[in-house]
């Protein structure tokens, strides 16, 4: 099992910032691609940011510019800063982790979620 446990969602005023952070644990051998989605009421839910073990990274057009993915391998963590926040920007915010448990399985696992709220 591998476990993912996200932190960091508040509530916020458009224009602000806030740093979601993700940590995963368990049976993990190596750890792939790590991201962000999010899923606002009503909506589907959809990609906000990606990052591979080797820091590449592809973001969402409507996040570009505002968001930075990263992460410490080391801590099998990723982070997401968010900056000049909107309020089209509140949503769940999950993070996603796809990578082997050991030589033989692999693993996608979700995290249960964070609320970020921006207020107008």
């Amino acid at each position: 099992q591998v476990q993912l446990v996200e932190s960091g969602g508040d509530l916020v005023q458009a224009g602000g910032s806030l740093r979601l952070s993700c940590a995963a644990s368990g049976s993990i051998f190596s750890i792939n691609v790590m991201g962000w989605y999010r899923q606002a009421p009503g909506k589907q839910r959809e990609l906000v940011a990606i990052i591979s073990s080797g820091g590449s990274t592809n973001y969402a057009d409507s996040v570009k510019g505002r968001f930075t993915i990263s992460r410490d391998n080391a801590k099998n963590t990723v982070y997401l800063q968010m900056n000049s926040l909107k309020p089209e920007d509140t949503a769940v915010y999950y993070c996603n982790a796809d990578g082997r448990r050991d030589m033989y399985r692999v693993f996608s696992s979700w995290g249960q979620g964070t609320q970020v709220t921006v207020s107008s």
